[in-house]
């Protein structure tokens, strides 16, 4: 099942939507073995709902840039629900001098990767989630240009 892209009372300016679809899938299936689908749900929204969202599931008081539900009942469709702040994204494009769009396409794959397992709180979790991020990027990049 492809990726559905939802907004919550923001633009994400999201484009290619189908493209995109289809390579999550693939990189789901890159990385995730055993598991032959996927059925992902992105909701793009603002700073305040996911500060809610925060506060009420993890116990978190912060602004945060994504939240990451998996929702899989077995390893063969990985199904999960991904939050994205748009201020975030924002933010951090500007925080990190990167455009908008490849910080809103890093937050989607790091949203899939971890579904995917890859975790990033060590040092080197983070080290090796930043690496697929910035690989899933060129790799999407280069897909986009065919």
């Amino acid at each position: 099942m492809p990726a559905r892209f939802y907004e919550q009372e923001v633009k994400s300016a999201l484009k290619d939507k189908r493209k995109l679809s289809a390579f999550l899938d693939s990189l789901v299936t890159k990385y995730r073995k055993g598991t032959r689908k996927s059925d992902l749900t992105y909701i793009f929204c603002s700073d305040e709902h996911l500060l809610q969202m925060n506060q009420q599931f993890l116990q978190h008081d912060t602004f945060t840039d994504i939240i990451t539900f998996d929702l899989s009942e077995g390893d063969e469709v990985l199904t999960g629900e991904i939050y994205i702040s748009v201020d975030r994204v924002k933010e951090n494009a500007e925080k990190f001098g990167t455009s908008y769009k490849d910080e809103l396409h890093r937050v989607i794959f790091h949203g899939a990767l971890h579904l995917c397992g890859f975790k990033d709180k060590k040092t080197a979790d983070k080290a090796m989630m930043r690496a697929k991020e910035d690989e899933s990027i060129a790799a999407y990049n280069k897909a986009l240009a065919k």
